[in-house]
């Protein structure tokens, strides 16, 4: 009877030492494969192996698409590429991004669900935003384990917090005993494989054909979730909203997807680009319009000039108006509204 040996675990900001320190800590014979994505740069070099191996435990790589899964070793995502499993070998493709990021957790958590089911465990450790909420879920509800990094003890709490306010964890630990909880887990028979509704798998599976490069809009997309006014921050495709539990995410037709706060974010990103690319319009009509001016009044042409110029004052006032509303724009995110709602709990 197969055991829990599927680990998947997924980082991002402060998630590097989290990672070290887990790897330092397992014994060099433990028989199971474990899968990490850590959010990167893609024009970074993949050195996480690197550090891994110095640890002289567990032996880690940059996965390559479609080499065997081994037991006893550690595969992680290299830079500009999402890892997937599939069955007995592992998947390395440039899908579309998830949460803004490439490699995303989510689709690792996913596809590992979908393929090993209840021999999954999955473990979050810091990281900003909320990347691996969903694909957590979806191994807890499809019969694996869920453990999260104490969001105390994390660099940075926002992804374990995330999981643990939407997902029924079953460990919330420090990284050293989540490293000995492994120990004991990976070691145990996994339970019998957990059956979901035929139309929660078929949900499932879409995702990851996506995630894998099959057009979403073949795979059926838009039948993941009802259609929304939201444009994707991406391509500007229409976004669906899919609901997991508590839990409400976003695909586009192309197959960009985002988590609610991923895609606040971004939102909020670009309207401080859109409103900056505003300024920069009007200050170049400032620019001409004053030219012109000048070039008037050098014709002796004084009241055209006179206007082009009190044209050129009106614009320039206007972009003012606008560059505070610049200064005065708030980058949000689910977690910085939660705790401006502590705040205002506690002035009250």
């Amino acid at each position: 009877m197969a055991k829990r040996d599927i680990v998947v675990i997924g980082a991002s900001a402060g998630g590097f030492e989290a990672i070290r320190q887990l790897m330092a800590a397992l014994p060099a014979d433990l028989e199971a494969a474990i899968f990490i994505v850590w959010h990167m740069s893609p024009d970074v070099t993949g050195v996480l192996p690197q550090v891994i191996n110095r640890q002289k435990t567990l032996m880690a790589t940059n996965a390559l698409d479609n080499e065997p899964i081994v037991m006893n070793r550690v595969y992680v995502a290299p830079p500009d590429r999402h890892l997937m499993l599939d069955k007995g070998v592992v998947r390395v493709i440039r899908g579309p991004k998830e949460n803004r990021f490439r490699p995303a957790v989510d689709p690792l958590f996913r596809s590992a669900a979908y393929m090993y089911g209840s021999r999954v465990i999955g473990i979050v450790l810091s990281g900003a935003l909320d990347d691996g909420t969903s694909g957590l879920w979806t191994i807890k509800h499809r019969g694996g384990l869920a453990i999260v990094q104490q969001p105390e003890e994390a660099e940075v709490p926002s992804m374990p917090q995330s999981a643990l306010e939407a997902v029924q964890i079953d460990y919330c630990l420090p990284v050293q005993e989540i490293a000995s909880l492994l120990v004991k887990l990976t070691s145990e028979i996994a339970p019998k494989e957990k059956q979901v509704p035929m139309e929660e798998q078929n949900k499932i599976k879409t995702e990851v054909r996506i995630a894998l490069q099959d057009k979403a809009l073949e795979q059926g997309v838009q039948d993941l979730g009802q259609l929304t006014p939201y444009a994707c921050p991406e391509c500007h495709g229409v976004l669906s909203a899919i609901k997991e539990g508590n839990i409400i995410r976003y695909r586009c037709h192309t197959g960009h997807a985002y988590s609610a706060d991923s895609l606040l974010t971004s939102i909020t990103e670009n309207i401080e680009d859109s409103l900056w690319g505003t300024i920069r319009g009007i200050e170049e009509s400032v620019i001409l319009l004053n030219n012109l001016g000048d070039h008037y009044a050098e014709k002796n042409q004084p009241k055209l000039a006179a206007m082009y110029f009190k044209k050129a004052k009106e614009a320039g006032d206007r972009a003012n108006i606008v560059r505070q509303a610049v200064l005065n724009h708030e980058q949000l995110t689910n977690e910085s509204i939660s705790r401006q709602a502590a705040e205002e709990d506690d002035n009250a």
